[in-house]
């Protein structure tokens, strides 16, 4: 057990604060947003993420978890201090460094005895001896080892991701400071999850380099489908050829409208950045970057086509506001790319979320938001569906016919038989699939 400070509430502080209590440490979250941190000791969870609610209820029954915005006080209780503030893409395409300079900044000022100081937030490969030397110059002490431990959260799936991870990744320095983490991460060590101890630019590097992968696999399979399109192949089948060899695999073989959200967006920019600034030419991750830009724009395009290009005055309706399913993130999503060119061409926008209409208003106000799907389609003139739902994938074709002004439809994410739509007599678009 080990006592755990970890500055930054958002979702990666959350949802780590919430899992290393599970795991039998104490754990304090602290933000310099008071307002934030009355909330969550009122109950109330900022972030759509499921699972986590629970977690963090149960914990702090237990007395395992809790939340303050004294942020000097606890860092000098505590054993091990997590970094978890955000780094924001900045115009250039590097990872704003600020907040995370600011929190190294506090920890030095409040450095009275040795603590493991550990970065959970994204940051590029070098960051950490920047960090290392900015405590020391103000601490005047080198009394810490500094930690890099990557996540891998998946939105939506975060709390399984963390209580059940892949592995863990630790970079540092010294023995003591792994062994440390050996007993904050205790149950999984017991358990036997791979865990990899490594030096601390390579476990930056690790998280960096995940994600620009994963990202690469989405642009891949959007290119692949765009070449379906036009050959008659069927972009689903293809990907299930390829995902059943091994070597491949099946994950984030989904063709779609682009990838968003917070991490893959940033986080390939920020690679791409990082190469530029060594002379290393990162072809394949410019790639990437540049086909899901293509990609977003190609779904913009299939809304043109299908309403031949006249789209002032027209009804359409846009279901699924975040970037996925079961979150309600809206950062880079499809749905916030494609709006603003829908409403520079004239059209009325009708827009339905389950869980991320809230955060869409605050960033589009101007938009006719329902509170059901049959709300939102209704009268229109196209349904555009860029986010799977489940709520969605259960949609009768039938009725979604009879609610439309035109049965005209963008499936953005192919959840719809080809067939039934046939059957229907719709006007269709689709990712990867002939018409």
């Amino acid at each position: 057990m080990k006592k755990i400070a970890i500055i930054g509430s958002g979702y990666v502080g959350l949802v780590s604060g919430a899992g290393l209590s599970e795991f039998g440490n104490i754990v304090c979250c602290l933000d310099i947003d008071k307002s934030k941190i009355d909330q969550l000791k009122n109950g109330d969870i900022p972030i759509y993420e499921p699972g986590l609610r629970r977690l963090i209820n149960k914990n702090i029954q237990k007395g395992m978890l809790s939340f303050s915005s004294k942020i000097s006080e606890k860092i000098k209780s505590a054993e091990i201090i997590f970094i978890a503030v955000g780094t924001p893409q900045s115009e250039d395409g590097s990872a704003n460094l600020s907040y995370v300079e600011s929190v190294a900044n506090t920890i030095g000022k409040n450095l009275n005895n040795y603590k493991i100081v550990c970065t959970k937030s994204t940051v590029p490969v070098g960051t950490g001896s920047k960090i290392e030397q900015l405590i020391g110059d103000v601490s005047k002490s080198d009394d810490f080892d500094y930690v890099s431990n990557p996540e891998f959260l998946r939105e939506g799936a975060a709390i399984d991701d963390f209580i059940h991870p892949d592995r863990i990744i630790v970079g540092a320095k010294t023995n003591k400071a792994f062994e440390v983490m050996k007993d904050v991460y205790s149950p999984l060590y017991i358990n036997e999850t791979p865990m990899i101890f490594t030096n601390v630019e390579t476990a930056e590097m690790i998280k960096y380099a995940s994600n620009a992968f994963l990202a690469t696999k989405i642009s891949f399979i959007n290119e692949i489908a765009n070449l379906c399109e036009k050959l008659g192949a069927d972009v689903h089948q293809v990907s299930k050829g390829m995902g059943l060899d091994g070597r491949i695999s099946s994950k984030f073989l989904h063709p779609g409208p682009g990838f968003g959200g917070s991490c893959f967006p940033k986080d390939t920019e920020a690679l791409a950045y990082l190469g530029r600034q060594n002379n290393v030419q990162l072809n394949l991750i410019n790639a990437t970057i540049k086909t899901n830009i293509n990609q977003k724009l190609r779904m913009f395009s299939k809304v043109k086509s299908i309403l031949n290009n006249d789209l002032k005055g027209k009804i359409i309706s846009i279901l699924g506001l975040s970037f996925k399913p079961e979150t309600d993130d809206i950062r880079e999503s499809p749905a916030s790319e494609m709006i603003p060119n829908l409403i520079k061409s004239g059209s009325i926008i009708h827009a339905y979320d389950p869980v991320a209409i809230q955060n869409f208003k605050e960033a589009f106000p101007g938009l006719h938001y329902f509170k059901t799907w049959r709300e939102c389609v209704k009268g229109s003139d196209l349904c555009v569906i860029l986010t799977e739902w489940n709520e969605f994938r259960g949609i009768d074709l039938k009725e979604l016919k009879k609610l439309l002004k035109t049965p005209y439809l963008v499936d953005a994410k192919n959840i719809f038989s080809i067939n039934k739509l046939k059957s229907e007599k719709f006007i269709f678009e689709n990712v990867g699939r002939k018409i």
